[in-house]
Parts: C-alpha cells; structure tokens; sequence
C-alpha cells in the first residue's frame, strides 16, 4: 500500500468515525429531549414496551399526531361554564362520590372535546395530553385507574376523593391554559378555580 492510500484510509476511518459521534451525540440529545418534555410518562413507556428506543418511536408518533390537531383556546364563557360544572361535581360528591367521579370523568372529555383533542379510547385520548401535558397526565391515568377499581369494587370513598384530586389537575391545567390571543398570558389568578 502507498502512503497515499494509507492517507485515504486513514482519513476515510476518521470522517465515519466522527458522523458516528455526531449520530450518538444527536440521538442522545433528542432522548435527553423526550425524557425532559414527556417526563413520567416517558418512564412508563420505557417500562411498559422495555425498550428506550421503541418508547421514543412512540412518543415521536405522538408528537407528530397531536401536531396535526387543531387545538383552540377556551372562550371565557366556556372557561366559566366548564368552573361551574367543576364546582357542581364537587358539591355532587358529598352526596354521591362515585356519580360525581363519573361526572368528572364525562366533564374532562368535554373540556378536552370543546380544546380540540379527539375524545377516542382512554389510552388514546391519554397518550395525546402527554405530548402537551406531560406533567398531569399521570393523574389522569391514576383517577381512570381508580374509577376502574371502584366499578370492581375495590376502591372506597377515600380513592374516589383521591380521584377528583387527581382529575382535577388535569381539569385547572387544560381549563386555565395560557390563551395565545393574550400573547401567552395565563388566566388570571381569579378566574383559577379553587379547591
């Protein structure tokens, strides 16, 4: 071999050498990326399909269908009806935990539904917050969770009242979202609803 060639090879090892670097490095910024947006829910996914990159696949998937909707900001009208039902659900619970668990529930998909959000099968319509709401949607998932365990009949009043809190992150994050007509601004702290 001449050194020419020896030259060649050499820098030829050096160039793939460094795009594979670059590959690594890419791919651990946009895992670091994911794990940063998606949070818990990115360690469930990793859990639940064993496997970091498969879960990745799938959060990318997400992100690119929730893309594709066309999300809208609450009217203010809408804002208050849907505060006021929240607070009717709450008073129903006192005298009736699990319709009012029901209600919360039904009223959540409403909020998601008047938002834009497809309001298809649980695992669907949770998988879609994620990729916006990353750090409550393991409340909705719990709440579901535990509605579930009530129907069976393996959850008591006190889980139910673990429910309603936990739909009701969900409910102040989706209905007190920063209005992009107000520049971002979030909603002002007295329209928040209050426990």
């Amino acid at each position: 071999m001449t050194q020419d060639t020896v030259q060649i090879i050499f820098v030829a090892l050096a160039v793939v050498a460094l795009v594979a670097i670059a590959l690594l490095w890419m791919r651990k910024r946009r895992s670091e990326g994911l794990k940063s947006r998606f949070g818990a829910e990115y360690d469930t996914l990793a859990k639940h399909t064993g496997d970091e990159s498969k879960a990745e696949a799938l959060l990318a998937a997400r992100e690119k269908r929730v893309a594709a909707f066309q999300f809208t900001p609450l009217t203010t009208d809408e804002r208050n009806r849907f505060v006021g039902s929240w607070r009717e659900v709450q008073a129903q619970f006192v005298d009736d935990p699990k319709g009012a668990v029901t209600r919360a529930d039904g009223l959540l998909g409403e909020v998601m539904k008047a938002r834009g959000y497809p309001v298809a099968d649980f695992e669907q319509r949770a998988a879609d917050l994620s990729v916006d709401h990353a750090e409550v949607v393991q409340h909705y998932r719990t709440a579901h969770d535990i509605a579930e365990r009530h129907e069976r009949g393996e959850a008591g009043t006190e889980d139910l009242r673990q429910a309603m809190i936990h739909f009701r992150a969900l409910f102040d994050d989706l209905v007190n979202e920063p209005d992009p007509a107000a520049n971002g601004a979030p909603v002002k702290e007295k329209e928040k609803i209050r426990e």
